[in-house]
């Protein structure tokens, strides 16, 4: 069993800027995944926004970033996580993010971080990987947790 921790860091439009300057102090590898990579239309506004991206040294330095998208407004940088139109919104400054390996050893982590928790979004396969959740803990953390799998475009 293998898994890892990472900070998840969220922004308002300049995810790729602060990655680009993170790969710069740390070196490594760059993965940027726009929301347009993953299918919105180009013409809207959030498209060139990143929906996923990590700098990842060898050293083991990792961070993970997105934007949070436009539709969360101004309201969203004091209010709950939620969904709306199939996407995340919240205004948290960061997540914690697992990883593993297989969907198994994830899923058990998933189970006992879940109790007492609020799901904001169920544990199962998404189109980018084989499985992924978010949950508020009942300390009040947001975590990721996913089973890693390389995006197919990065």
């Amino acid at each position: 069993m293998s898994i890892t921790t990472t900070a998840h860091l969220n922004f308002r439009g300049n995810a790729r800027e602060a990655l680009e300057f993170y790969h710069s102090v740390f070196g490594g590898e760059i993965m940027v995944v726009t929301y347009g990579d993953f299918g919105m239309p180009k013409e809207l506004p959030d498209a060139g926004k990143v929906v996923w991206g990590q700098v990842a040294a060898v050293d083991g330095f990792r961070v993970m970033a997105y934007d949070v998208p436009s539709q969360a407004g101004a309201g969203a940088a004091t209010s709950p996580t939620l969904r709306e139109n199939g996407m995340t919104l919240t205004g948290e400054p960061f997540f914690l993010s697992v990883r593993g390996e297989t969907a198994e050893e994830v899923g058990a982590l998933w189970e006992k971080l879940a109790d007492g928790a609020t799901v904001v979004e169920a544990f199962g396969p998404v189109r980018w990987a084989p499985a992924f959740g978010m949950l508020t803990d009942r300390f009040g953390i947001t975590w990721i947790l996913d089973v890693a799998a390389r995006y197919a475009d990065a």
